[in-house]
């Protein structure tokens, strides 16, 4: 049984934004499925959408439908991603303050985007530029991106390209307001202007908030599954409680290629997460989860790969290309530890070479570095 909340098909999300902001139509949302209804059938799996999960028994090994029914299991995968982070501020929950995480929440903004034009973005991650990217290409879209740092994606880009990037954008028509900190939004019931901590206050008839997620954990608050950063797992991503894995935004899991444990929330992972999880809770043979994060962004015509390990500030970085034909790719250190490329334009070969050789660099220094 496959029990999920979400209105449609289990659809592919980093392809969501760009498809429907692009374009209307249910025959959108049809290609975006992984799988069609009769798959599901075909493979003897009693799927469950719209339908949330009141209640989950780890002693009892029992799950209560919202609908009342109590179904018992055996196994278990927790696989209920993130929510989107939604800041203490005023006016969060006004009309057109968007949280993009959904099909729903994506079909809403598309129909407001098309008779609001003055947007504002909250936020500096994948989502806010890809995004911001996307509103600007609109008719008569007037885009404003707010965030606290003075660069963006210095972790990733260093300062160098960072401030080339943002270059790009402005020359783009994206309005930057970096090293700003949102102070609240303003309206009565729906949004009318955003203000800023250092007391700038400008009109927006709409804003999206993208300011990363957290995971979702409710259905097991107060239990061993539930801790600050996810829900633990071992290498078989099996929790304590045998029989229950987990998966996805919510798997805390013991890297074995640079060290830790790692949380990651890319749709890359989640997939090889639930491969790996649905073989050790079916097969005979139990598989060891292996992977270097990866996760990729389209801004404009730039597509960007993301290998390896960004938590941290780099202690230095390596440029290698040409940033006038927008195809470079760089190397980000903690002392003497590779942790991270990131490429620009760069073909499906590199972005391999890039993953093989954070994946010989010597333990030692990847030690060193964690």
């Amino acid at each position: 049984m496959l029990v999920g909340n979400e209105i449609a098909l289990p659809y592919q999300r980093p392809q969501l934004f760009g498809a429907l902001l692009r374009k209307s139509g249910n025959h959108i949302v049809e290609k975006l499925c992984i799988h069609d209804d009769a798959w599901f059938q075909k493979n003897h799996i009693d799927l469950r959408l719209d339908t949330m999960i009141t209640q989950f028994n780890i002693e009892r090994r029992l799950a209560v439908l919202g609908n009342g029914q109590a179904v018992e299991f055996r196994k278990a995968l927790l696989a209920t991603g993130s929510r989107a982070r939604r800041p203490q501020v005023a006016g969060a929950n006004l009309g057109n303050v968007f949280y993009l995480r959904s099909l729903r929440d994506v079909q809403a903004l598309r129909e407001i985007a098309e008779t609001e034009h003055q947007i504002v973005v909250i936020g500096g991650g994948c989502i806010a530029l890809e995004t911001s990217a996307l509103l600007a290409q609109l008719p008569k879209a007037q885009v404003t991106l707010v965030h606290r740092t003075p660069q963006l994606w210095l972790r990733s880009l260093g300062p160098e390209v960072g401030a080339w990037f943002g270059e790009y954008l402005v020359s783009r028509g994206i309005k930057l307001l970096l090293n700003e900190t949102l102070n609240g939004f303003e309206g009565r019931t729906v949004l009318r202007n955003v203000q800023t901590k250092s007391g700038q206050r400008f009109s927006a008839g709409l804003a999206i908030v993208a300011l990363g997620a957290e995971p979702n954990l409710g259905l097991v608050a107060n239990t061993p599954l539930a801790y600050p950063h996810g829900t633990p797992v071992n290498e078989y991503l099996e929790t304590d409680e045998k029989g229950i894995f987990a998966a996805g935004d919510v798997a805390a899991y013991p890297d074995r290629v640079l060290g830790g444990v790692r949380r990651i929330e890319h749709w890359e992972a989640a997939v090889a997460q639930g491969r790996i999880a649905g073989a050790n809770m079916t097969g005979r043979k139990r598989i060891k989860f292996e992977f270097l994060s990866h996760a990729s962004s389209t801004v404009f015509d730039l597509r960007f790969d993301f290998v390896g390990d960004f938590s941290k500030p780099p202690t230095r970085v390596e440029f290698e290309g040409d940033l006038a034909k927008k195809k470079f790719t760089i190397r980000a250190y903690q002392m003497s530890a590779l942790m991270g490329v990131t490429l620009c334009n760069q073909p499906p070969e590199k972005v391999e070479a890039a993953k093989t050789q954070l994946r010989e660099w010597p333990r030692s220094k990847k030690v060193e570095a964690i």
